[in-house]
């Protein structure tokens, strides 16, 4: 009986056993897959915030995708309409060139400059560009001058931007608060949420998807220390959506909006050159680009400082841009007037004179101007629009992406090697050439 009792011990305490092992095993091998369930873009890849300086995207280099993952790039491409496979290979603290005149690098700044309060809104952005975006205004800005980031939440819906983003912004060298919109709000009602909320004597407001570059913060606080009504704006560069290579922008160029409240870049007159006696480095008088301003303040004066640099990537979602599948350029006004060629560049994402609509005419227009092809092989113009079709009528075809001048029956074609900065109009081959997309463009219902 001593005996029957005994091994009842034993197999009772086997069993225990064998449901530990059991246990321990199954919980390993779900953890292996744990990887695999992780949304794209999830932290967990410490590796990325900083890798070698030759890295993927270091010093603003373009990242070039193997061709055996162009697939699966193109895939990642639609989450956030811009190279997500890219954005992840690069750290999150990579290099960008020091792209300023040499005027500006020299200056010198009072040392008591205000501090500001960076408000940063932010809905489903991706892992990579949303942290980029931090690391470059903490990593670049005097810590004197940093107050806070806030970021505003505007009812994202992604996991790994509720509380994996909570805890990875504990741990950074600067205060991050995380502010969440109740429901989606919209771009202007979050930053006045942030701004309520911050605590910073000036307010910055930046995109989610951006990066700062050196020197990007001191100029424009010290044009609001001079006026605290003063309300600026860097130079903007480029980050390329496709290979987020990094592209200087023209300190020749200022912004400001058209009659139709249509925002335009706009090259810089000679007056004002004449008036600054040839130094790049002053500002130019007043725009209407705001970016930055005295919380305190109740009336605004706008300036555009030229030695405080902001990149701005160019996937943003307002923008109706009309891109070529080749060449990866845009159509570009060039702040070019009636009776001019219109332009084709380096596709920005920020909208201005890369602004077109194909409207219900279908007229290719930007402002109130419409291309106009007169004759075989161009030029394509921009005209007056006179809604009568004729010269400006255009079909777009969304199964070959072709953009056909209806009476010269030619399509839109990239620039030619006589001009690099016009599209042409050639006989229609169905190359890649002349396969054009129109992002964010509504098409006339009988497509």
């Amino acid at each position: 009986m001593r005996k029957f009792a005994y091994c009842k011990v034993v197999l009772a305490t086997s069993l225990v056993w064998v449901m530990l092992d059991m246990f321990i095993l199954l919980y390993f091998s779900e953890c292996n897959k744990c990887d695999d369930k992780k949304e794209r873009g999830l932290p967990g890849r410490e590796e990325v915030v900083q890798r070698p300086h030759d890295g993927p995207g270091e010093m603003g280099r373009p990242v070039v995708i193997p061709k055996d993952q162009q697939e699966k790039m193109k895939e990642m491409f639609k989450i956030n309409q811009f190279n997500l496979m890219a954005s992840e290979l690069i750290a999150l603290n990579r290099t960008l060139p020091d792209v300023r005149l040499e005027g500006c690098k020299n200056k010198l700044y009072p040392d008591d400059l205000p501090r500001t309060s960076v408000v940063i809104v932010f809905h489903n952005e991706a892992w990579t560009t949303l942290l980029r975006t931090v690391h470059s205004v903490i990593n670049r800005s005097p810590r004197k001058l940093l107050e806070e980031v806030v970021l505003v939440d505007d009812a994202s819906e992604r996991d790994f931007l509720k509380r994996p983003l909570e805890q990875y912004v504990r741990k950074l060298e600067v205060p991050v608060r995380i502010v969440r919109m109740e429901q989606r709000s919209g771009l202007i009602r979050a930053r006045l949420r942030g701004a309520a909320l911050s605590t910073g004597q000036v307010i910055t407001f930046l995109d989610a998807h951006c990066e700062c570059t050196t020197g990007w913060l001191e100029p424009l606080l010290a044009r609001i220390k001079i006026d605290r009504k003063t309300v600026v704006c860097p130079i903007i560069d480029v980050i390329s959506d496709d290979s987020f290579e990094y592209m200087a922008g023209s300190d020749m160029t200022y912004g400001g909006f058209n009659w139709k409240l249509n925002f335009r870049w706009y090259p810089v007159p000679q007056r004002e050159m004449d008036r600054r006696k040839g130094d790049r480095t002053l500002p130019p008088r007043p725009t209407h680009f705001l970016a930055e301003l005295d919380r305190s303040s109740t009336r605004t004066t706008v300036g555009w400082l030229r030695c405080g640099w902001t990149s701005l990537r160019t996937f943003s979602t307002s923008s109706h841009q009309i891109r070529n599948v080749e060449t990866n350029q845009c159509l570009d006004n060039m702040a070019r007037k009636e009776n001019e060629k219109v332009g084709i560049f380096n596709c920005h994402g920020m909208g201005g004179n890369q602004v077109f609509s194909y409207t219900a005419n279908k007229e290719l227009r930007t402002d109130d101007l419409c291309l106009d092809v007169s004759k075989l092989n161009g030029p394509v113009m921009m005209l007056k629009c006179h809604h009568l079709k004729g010269n400006q009528l255009w079909e777009y075809d969304t199964l070959r992406l072709t953009l056909v001048h209806v009476n010269s029956n030619q399509c839109l074609d990239k620039a030619s090697e006589e001009d690099t900065q016009v599209p042409s109009v050639r006989d229609c081959s169905g190359s890649r050439s002349q396969q054009w997309l129109l992002r964010n463009v509504t098409l006339p219902e009988i497509f």
